[in-house]
């Protein structure tokens, strides 16, 4: 069995910014339990608070104002009833003793009129759609060809997230991550086949990213803040031949910020913990698991024991396993199955009802003593 001294995923982690009681993170992970304008329902304070040994929760994707939205019964951060059902969710982790961050997710092209509170087209960087159909309200739709942003598009959406991270703080989130990977805005002025602008936003294209860091930093403090990146990331027909050179003159440009810390994916084309690692001197977080098969602890000890980051993002692995720091330090084969068929649905069902290991544990018992 292991145990604290044993795992390193389980030793506590302490940064100018973060004090944690060990280094799993739960990464985000989008579940569609929103009311339809947004506010997220009540289950969502029970599912959050059931993983609060985390070390760190950082929530699913939240839009910063409805002009962002990706889709249908995704939650935002905008209105007074959003600010108010998140206070719910902050609350009941703080409750457990847990610490929780808002990731803010603007979905550029990402969405579709009929999975849009505004039955808008959606506008990115560039007029370059999604490619295959995409998932709308009610089924599947043709993807709509974005709407390019102008300047003051771009200006809009940085003061729309500027104010939504200022709503976390009101709703008693410990901090915000920013979304700049898996296909979403910041992600698309990075690549090379989303941004194909001739302005200063294309001629540099981690102008935006630079920008809205350094203001939603301004704003609420960058020890509040945390940025996540995919490099290379080909989900949603995103293209970037040569991530290198792009995210190290991101890294350079936001090092001295003082941010909470950077959350990088790891690609199998690029190897950017290893590439990036030695040029950001605050606090790292690895996720490994991105596009293959779900993280294994030993694989996170590895990513710990090489100096690759100093915490690891679990998804998968918390989807199942609520209590996934206590498994963990049980040696526990995290063999509980997701239920795909309840991922995105819109009840506790496949989503606060799995159980903990020593709820599997009676449970066995129980069923042995009465065999």
């Amino acid at each position: 069995m292991t145990n604290n001294t044993a795992s390193p995923l389980l030793a506590p982690y302490t940064s100018a910014a973060l004090g944690l009681p060990n280094r799993l993170v739960m990464a985000p992970m989008t579940r569609f339990r929103a009311h339809e304008d947004g506010t997220p329902l009540p289950v969502v304070a029970d599912y959050y608070a059931q993983r609060a040994d985390a070390g760190l929760i950082v929530t699913e994707g939240i839009w910063p104002h409805r002009r962002g939205q990706s889709g249908w019964r995704v939650p935002g951060l905008e209105t007074e009833a959003h600010v108010a059902g998140w206070r719910a969710v902050t609350e009941a982790v703080h409750a457990r003793g847990g610490r929780i961050f808002a990731q803010l997710m603007h979905g550029g092209r990402q969405g579709h009129p009929r999975s849009r509170l505004l039955v808008d087209v959606p506008a990115g960087p560039s007029a370059v759609p999604v490619p295959g159909p995409v998932h709308v309200k009610d089924g599947k739709a043709p993807a709509p060809v974005p709407r390019e942003m102008t300047v003051e598009d771009i200006r809009t959406a940085i003061t729309d997230h500027v104010a939504a991270a200022r709503n976390a703080l009101r709703a008693g989130f410990d901090g915000v991550e920013l979304h700049g990977a898996n296909s979403y805005l910041i992600h698309q002025f990075l690549a090379d086949n989303t941004n194909r602008r001739e302005d200063a936003y294309g001629r540099d294209r981690t102008r935006f990213a630079v920008e809205l860091v350094t203001a939603v930093a301004d704003a609420i403090g960058a020890h509040r803040l945390g940025l996540r990146l995919s490099p290379g990331n080909p989900q949603f027909g995103m293209a970037e031949a040569d991530p290198g050179p792009v995210y190290r003159a991101l890294v350079d440009a936001l090092d001295a910020l003082g941010m909470a810390y950077l959350h990088v994916t790891d690609n199998g084309t690029y190897p950017a913990l290893a590439d990036l690692r030695p040029r950001w001197s605050g606090t790292l977080v690895a996720n490994v698991g991105e596009n293959r098969a779900p993280t294994t602890p030993r694989q996170g000890e590895r990513v710990l024991t090489e100096g690759l980051a100093d915490l690891i993002s679990y998804g998968r692995a918390f989807l199942a396993h609520p209590d996934l720091p206590a498994r963990i330090a049980a040696d526990d084969p995290l063999a509980t199955p997701i239920r795909t068929q309840d991922l995105y649905t819109h009840g506790a069902r496949g989503y606060t009802d799995y159980p903990t290991l020593e709820e599997e544990r009676a449970g066995r018992l129980v069923h042995a003593a009465a065999r």
